[in-house]
């Protein structure tokens, strides 16, 4: 039987060879709270095993973090340091790779005053609005991963005993990311190769609108004419293969800013800033989100929708079958990048340049004349359940099902 400490080494070198892929001579920059240090030392390791010049660990602490939001003075949250942003737009002009180990409690900020929450979201998002393009342009290789905090671990698997929490949670992410699997890289070749079948035949089928109906949702989204659907693995400029999230179950593309009509239900909750936005639905009008109400975490959420005028709009629709290996799970991770690979998602703020044909090399300007939405955030939240049928509505008007009873038709 595999050990945990196995396990974990075959995540650490997925991540570095699958997730980021470093490449010889190249820099790695490794985003992760304290309690992801057993993770980071070994990927520390790992990257300099497959000839990595630098590796940067940026740590935060979760409750540094939070005694930040309840006693620092108002006006520090409408402050970003200069040097950070420097670093990191310095960073991603030389090619350095970049990846982010999540392991907060999705109640990190709960009973923080929102406003507090939302000037530093706004604050940090303008601030690393040219890193983000980075990122958003697959300029750079970059990858998201998790690692359990006690305080995630306790949330997700309350029912449990208290020891069995963290092993439990660890357990759920090895299997969500195929580091249980006797070759993870592999499993990653071949998974990537199904995700991609799928972006073919949405690509050959050029729809103009995708329609969801659902209980709670019946909801019109638009596609730009030269739309692309991607899916798992990304190529970086400098011509390398990476894997933007560990895991990802979805085939997304972009919407055309002004053309979502109708209202959705989310079908989970949503983890963001800290807190849980709850039993939302979201109504649009030529693109523009004209209404919100939720049973948790609405001030949140009006919050996010306030952060710029882009944060009104949608940036991704993605696709992910009701019957995929971490809904199957049964497990709800409060979560985005687990939750969102259990569920067809959407995404308010930025849509991703590589969606549209030539976009890695267009301007912002462009990008919006194409129909793209640009903001200084993108949060996921998740809409997908077993009742979710989609269609497909081609340039004639002739429909074809996408989905039906929430899996692929």
């Amino acid at each position: 039987m595999t050990t945990f400490h196995e396990q974990l080494e075959k995540y650490a070198q997925l991540s570095v060879t699958t997730g980021v892929n470093v490449q010889p001579g190249q820099s790695l920059v490794v985003r992760a709270t304290l309690d992801a240090a057993e993770l980071v030392r070994l990927i520390v390791q790992k990257a300099y095993e497959a000839g990595a010049k630098h590796v940067y660990v940026d740590w935060s602490d979760d409750t540094v973090s939070r005694l930040k939001y309840t006693l620092a003075p108002d006006e520090a949250f409408n402050e970003f340091p200069a040097w950070n942003k420097l670093m990191m737009e310095t960073l991603a002009e030389e090619g350095a790779a970049f990846m982010s180990i999540i392991s907060s409690s999705p109640d990190l900020l709960k009973d923080v005053d929102s406003k507090r929450i939302a000037a530093y979201q706004k604050t940090a998002g303008t601030a690393m609005k040219k890193y983000r393009e980075y990122i958003q342009s697959d300029k750079v290789s970059w990858t998201v991963i998790a690692a359990p905090s006690k305080e995630w671990a306790d949330k997700v698997f309350a029912d449990l005993p208290e020891e069995k929490r963290i092993p439990a949670l660890w357990e759920a992410i090895f299997k969500s990311v195929r580091a249980d699997h006797a070759d993870p890289i592999q499993s990653w070749k071949e998974h990537d190769a199904r995700l991609c079948e799928k972006v073919a035949i949405l690509n050959e089928k050029h729809f103009k609108t995708l329609h969801y109906t659902a209980p709670g949702t019946d909801l019109t989204i638009d596609l730009p004419d030269n739309h692309l659907w991607v899916g798992a693995g990304s190529i970086s400029e400098q011509g390398h293969s990476f894997m933007a999230n560990m895991p990802t179950e979805e085939v997304f593309t972009v919407p055309i800013k002004t053309g979502v009509n109708g209202y959705v239900k989310a079908t989970k909750p949503l983890s963001y800033a800290g807190n849980i936005i709850n039993g939302f639905t979201v109504t649009f009008e030529k693109g523009r989100i004209v209404n919100v109400t939720a049973d948790e975490g609405e001030d949140v959420l009006r919050q996010l929708i306030e952060t710029d005028e882009g944060a009104h709009y949608l940036g991704e629709v993605a696709l992910v079958p009701h019957d995929s290996p971490i809904s199957n799970a049964g497990i709800l991770f409060f979560n985005t990048l687990f939750d969102e690979n259990a569920s067809n998602h959407l995404a308010i703020g930025s849509s991703y340049a590589f969606c549209i044909e030539g976009g890695k090399a267009m301007a912002q300007e462009e990008l919006e004349k194409n129909g793209l939405n640009t903001s200084i955030t993108h949060v996921d939240f998740m809409i997908g359940s077993a009742d979710m049928n989609i269609d497909g509505i081609k340039q004639d008007g002739s429909r074809e099902p996408v989905f039906r009873n929430g899996n692929w038709a």
